[in-house]
């Protein structure tokens, strides 16, 4: 996410530095099982990894390999990245506001891939504006596509994708089968995957 990379429009070769993972602290907000797989990840790095979640316990952390952030504030002033993997909820949305990324290093970067609502965006550009931290990786937005004139692409400290995380060969054979499987089993009067 260097400033001298341009990532946003297919730019040139990278020709800034690049930043060591080793021995970093990555932040985790939400443990679950995307959150667990990235701890798994960043442990493989040499990565410290603290998380938080407003039910996660210690116990539940550790079995993760991470180790339990003492408070979200905490979370934020400690890690290198903070990667966000929880559920957009009533709890959730707003929950990375003003404070939050107040609390992160000048050198820290935020990473968000789960939902846009999660972060408020203001605040979020505010602060990459102000070079208040390194930069963010975005695959989530508010509007997507992402409009063209979007203050994410023309920032030279975010790196943005078009909501492709999830863009996989086994996931989509995944969501297909589970589709023609519903199909099947609603048409059969037996609905299977019920909503409430």
């Amino acid at each position: 996410v260097s400033e001298s990379v341009g990532l946003q429009n297919n730019g040139p070769w990278q020709l800034g530095l690049g930043v060591t993972l080793q021995g970093k602290t990555l932040g985790l907000l939400g443990l679950g099982k995307i959150g667990g797989q990235m701890a798994r990840v960043a442990q493989a790095f040499g990565m410290r990894v603290l998380a938080w979640s407003q039910n996660l316990t210690a116990e539940r952390a550790a079995q993760e390999g991470a180790e339990l952030a003492p408070s979200k504030r905490a979370l934020f002033e400690q890690s290198d990245f903070v990667s966000i993997h929880l559920v957009l909820s009533d709890r959730s949305r707003g929950l990375v506001g003003r404070d939050e990324l107040a609390a992160m290093k000048p050198t820290a970067y935020l990473i968000n891939t789960s939902r846009a609502g999660i972060v408020d965006r203001a605040a979020l550009v505010d602060v990459l504006q102000q070079r208040k931290i390194a930069g963010a990786g975005l695959d989530v937005f508010e509007t997507e596509p992402l409009p063209a004139d979007d203050v994410f692409r023309q920032l030279p400290n975010v790196l943005a994708t078009p909501h492709v995380g999830y863009v996989a060969d086994d996931n989509y054979r995944a969501y297909f089968t589970e589709a023609v499987e519903d199909i099947a089993a609603f048409l059969a009067g037996q609905p299977i995957r019920r909503l409430g």
